[in-house]
């Protein structure tokens, strides 16, 4: 498969650039920018990512660029393009401030083919604190912005072009077209679609499992759904689901759940292992100890279920490709296990399977309509592994459980009923290890406080607090406190991320 490779030296953008190529339709990867891969073949084009360094710092991560130009068509942005000018000979040098915002292109060279159609005065996206100040010889300036004179260059006889702005953010006006041009200059077939995905994946995991049995651990989430409904369509009733309920999932979500899975044809298992995961909370109230209790608890339940089943060879994971990108920094060390069970393959001698893992969030969703799923599996807001145990504060018993669980189905159910679900990232119920006074019935009450929360975000890094309507929170805060018995308190969570968390513990 044709690909575009983008060599991450470490900029916070990256990630950024290879979702906006695969919007353009074309598959590319990212990858450590001292990794580039042995076969080449199927590479058209090659990515130089920014960086958080300066090219003349000793420590900077640098590359031999001779085995990359000439050889491919090269775009190199920021870091990426000042890289090509010092190795060259050129100037790099401290911007007199650092450039970091909004700004205009103005002088486009518009004939040059990266900046074909581009605008002048295109708003561009600026985050250095680095200049080019002089380039090399044949090294051709092709845009200029207020305040830098080499915005954007070319290398006259290659097919090489540097950027010292952002295309990718979505603050550059044309900065879609700009990799458009680009894709355009690598002969791009531009042949990535959901589609296509599932035609060669269903035919790959076909031919990677064979008649062999797959286990696949649910957790109602999109990612292990669509994970499930794709290897139902490669291997069928091979692949055996299971969805464990830990007690802390919101109300009736494990009926719900399953009765969305039994639908689309899976074999699924529906283990209720609730008063296992209680008797092994009781008494715990730190937030890392009942993460951990969980955890090795999920791994336990699962092992069980899954020994049940003969002959199984392999698990499936419904790992996505940014997972995949952060279990590994830019010098190989691994930082993060991209793994959703850690630990379980090895336990079980299982080979793991993740069909989804070169692909994005967003992706994801677009592969699950494709292949017909529901809308609703496919839209569900974010839930912690943990559930409801990282949003009852202090111990978890199973009076809690229910107040969590009526209090959290009033607000989500009032977020659909008023259309604002699909305009929230992610939304739930906090049970606070606090009571307080009230009077309900002319009757003074010494009872429970629930905060509402609710945010805003597009990747999670970064959240902000949902401003949702007045009429909507009086509603459900009467509601609440009218309908689940040992709530007489709600107050709404306006903190942002940072400094606060989405979730509470």
């Amino acid at each position: 498969m044709e690909k575009i490779l983008i060599l991450d030296f470490g900029s916070q953008t990256t990630q950024l650039i290879g979702r906006r190529i695969r919007e353009l339709n074309e598959y590319c990867e990212i990858v450590p920018y001292n990794k580039f891969p042995e076969n080449t073949s199927e590479i058209k084009g090659v990515i130089l990512s920014g960086s958080p360094y300066s090219v003349y710092d000793p420590t900077a991560f640098k590359i031999d660029l001779s085995e990359i130009r000439g050889k491919f068509p090269v775009l190199g942005i920021c870091y990426g393009a000042q890289l090509m000018v010092h190795e060259s000979g050129g100037k790099v040098e401290p911007a007199g401030s650092r450039e970091y915002g909004r700004a205009n292109l103005a002088s486009i060279d518009h004939e040059d083919r990266l900046f074909k159609g581009v605008k002048e005065n295109s708003q561009i996206w600026m985050s250095h604190g680095d200049s080019i100040t002089e380039l090399p010889a044949n090294f051709k300036k092709i845009a200029s912005s207020g305040d830098l004179e080499m915005a954007a260059f070319h290398i006259e006889g290659e097919k090489t072009w540097g950027v010292q702005f952002h295309p990718e953010v979505y603050h550059s006006s044309d900065g879609l077209l700009i990799l458009e041009n680009f894709l355009d200059i690598c002969g791009s077939q531009r042949h990535w679609s959901p589609a296509s995905f599932i035609e060669s994946t269903i035919q790959e995991l076909k031919s990677q499992l064979g008649n062999d049995k797959v286990v696949l651990g649910l957790s109602g989430g999109v990612d292990s759904s669509v994970t499930a409904v794709l290897l139902h369509k490669a291997i069928g009733k091979n692949l055996t689901c299971i969805f464990v309920d830990h007690g802390l999932l919101r109300k009736n979500e494990f009926e719900n759940v399953l009765n969305d899975y039994h639908h689309l044809g899976l074999n699924v298992i529906g283990v209720d292992a609730k008063k296992y995961f209680y008797n092994a909370l009781e008494g715990v109230t730190d937030p890392e100890r009942k993460r951990k209790i969980i955890g090795a608890g999920f791994i336990n339940v699962f092992e069980e279920e899954a020994n049940k089943i003969e002959n199984v060879k392999w698990l499936a994971q419904g790992t996505i490709y940014p997972d995949v990108i952060e279990s590994l920094s830019i010098t190989g060390t691994v930082i993060k296990s991209h793994h959703n069970v850690g630990g379980l393959p090895e336990k079980m001698s299982l080979k793991l399977c993740e069909p989804l893992r070169l692909l994005f969030k967003d992706e994801v969703r677009r592969v699950g309509y494709e292949l017909g799923m529901m809308s609703h599996l496919l839209k569900r807001h974010p839930f912690p592994g943990p559930g409801l145990a990282v949003r009852i504060l202090g111990e978890i018993t199973p009076e809690k459980v229910r107040i969590a669980q009526d209090a959290d189905d009033i607000f989500i159910n009032g977020l659909r009923e008023w259309n604002l679900y699909d305009k929230v990232w992610q939304a739930g119920v906090v049970l606070l290890p606090v009571k307080t006074v009230g009077v309900m019935g002319d009757v003074r009450s010494y009872q429970n406080a629930v905060a509402l929360r609710a945010v805003t975000s597009t990747d999670a890094m970064t959240a902000d607090w949902a401003q949702l309507p007045y009429d909507f929170l009086a509603k459900v805060s009467n509601e609440i406190i009218n309908k689940v018995q040992g709530v007489n308190r709600v107050v709404y969570d306006v903190s942002s991320k940072p400094p606060a968390t989405i979730e509470w513990e």
